[in-house]
């Protein structure tokens, strides 16, 4: 703030000399510091959760999660506090999991709360592992549309396939385990549905509007 000749104070308005640590607009800094506060949060729950992991390809999905997310983290971090290249760029995740879907509806009985925490399973503790993969992806993709400096908007745009590389990973885990079903469509409504949009021909020019 400045303060003029009579007394009235105005906002100095920055034109392109804006350190890179500071080149951070309102929404950004809010936003970011959700999407951090919600990486803590996931991380702190899957440490918490790790002891009570009973199936050995849940524990290795929750420790190469853990590992890379927790990398991730300081790589953010790191480039939020100096708006600068950090020393060490995001990196690609890579599941281990096949892609193949059990379609169909087994019959199972219906999920309630717990009452203890003696009854919690793996598929609980693999629901709330995807659930924090959704919960970040939405988050991250929220604060990059309103991030202004161009590397952490890039380190959070570049995280998000990350989410979405691990939440498939871990719904293909509860699948095959029958924790997370999917149903299908009758052939006949799943056909007519996807031929329910057909590709748009040539390259029609735009409207001729005669504005005067």
């Amino acid at each position: 703030m400045t303060q003029n000749q009579t007394g009235e104070t105005h906002l100095n308005m920055h034109s392109g000399n804006v350190p890179p640590q500071m080149n951070h607009g309102g929404h950004e800094l809010f936003d970011v510091h959700e999407v951090l506060s919600g990486t803590v949060a996931a991380l702190n729950q899957a440490m918490l959760l790790r002891s009570h992991v009973k199936d050995p390809e849940l524990l290795d999905i929750l420790d190469r999660q853990y590992r890379f997310t927790l990398n991730e983290y300081n790589t953010t971090v790191e480039c939020f506090k100096t708006g600068q290249d950090p020393t060490q760029p995001t990196q690609s995740y890579e599941m281990k999991q096949g892609n193949d879907f059990v379609y169909g509806m087994k019959e199972s009985p219906p999920k309630k709360p717990i009452q203890s925490a003696d009854e919690i399973s793996d598929e609980i503790i693999s629901g709330f592992l995807l659930g924090a993969c959704k919960t970040a992806a939405s988050a991250k993709t929220m604060s990059a549309l309103e991030t202004c400096n161009p590397v952490v908007r890039r380190v959070l745009a570049d995280s998000i396939p990350n989410c979405i590389e691990m939440a498939y990973e871990l719904s293909i885990y509860q699948n095959k385990h029958h924790y997370y079903q999917v149903p299908q469509l009758a052939q006949q409504d799943m056909q007519q549905l996807l031929n329910a949009f057909a590709p748009a021909q040539g390259q029609p020019g735009m409207p001729n509007n005669n504005i005067q």
